[in-house]
């Protein structure tokens, strides 16, 4: 199946899926990250949207940590880089309907949570099709080494992901239920 079909079968599941209800407990990751000894000062984030797995609860866990956040914003030439988000900061709405800090202090973050559409045990992510994460961490492991963490729903687990050279893995997927390493 194209990944274009995947994609809309996946989003179509994912609307109609009581997708409050899963959840996933910011203890078990933050006690994952600090029993594996990863280091990490910067995290980036995402807003939820478009019924994606929250992780504004995991942010908010990890910032009363004293963890800086960042948030993705989409620039010129479809560039995403992260920014600094603090807790009472506004967001705004960009062309794609996703919140974006307003804040201009790039952050390069020592671990990433990343939305997933789709993925596969081999650590292969379905995103939305743009690429924009993918043309991130191809820059970002140039400049540090940082942890590429994939937040989904069992249910969005696929047998094989259709992969391409532009396609990078992430380093783990986690959802409501398993940790994928």
């Amino acid at each position: 199946m194209s990944k274009s079909k995947l994609r809309s079968k996946i989003l179509r599941l994912r609307k109609n899926k009581l997708y409050k209800k899963f959840k996933i407990n910011p203890e078990i990751i933050y006690f994952f990250l600090k029993k594996n000894k990863i280091n990490f000062k910067n995290v980036g984030g995402y807003y939820p949207c478009n019924y994606e797995i929250d992780d504004l609860e995991i942010i908010n866990f990890l910032r009363k940590k004293k963890i800086k956040i960042s948030l993705p914003i989409v620039g010129k030439n479809n560039q995403m880089n992260f920014y600094e988000w603090l807790k009472n900061d506004p967001l705004k709405i960009n062309k794609y309907g996703i919140a974006e800090p307003i804040s201009l202090k790039k952050i390069y973050p020592d671990i990433i949570f990343v939305p997933l559409v789709a993925y596969d045990k081999k650590l292969n992510r379905l995103g939305y099709g743009g690429g924009f994460y993918d043309r991130y961490f191809e820059k970002i492991d140039k400049i540090k080494k940082n942890l590429k963490i994939g937040l989904g729903f069992s249910y969005q687990e696929l047998k094989k992901i259709p992969i391409n050279k532009y396609d990078k893995k992430l380093d783990l997927i986690i959802t409501e239920k398993k940790i994928i390493q």
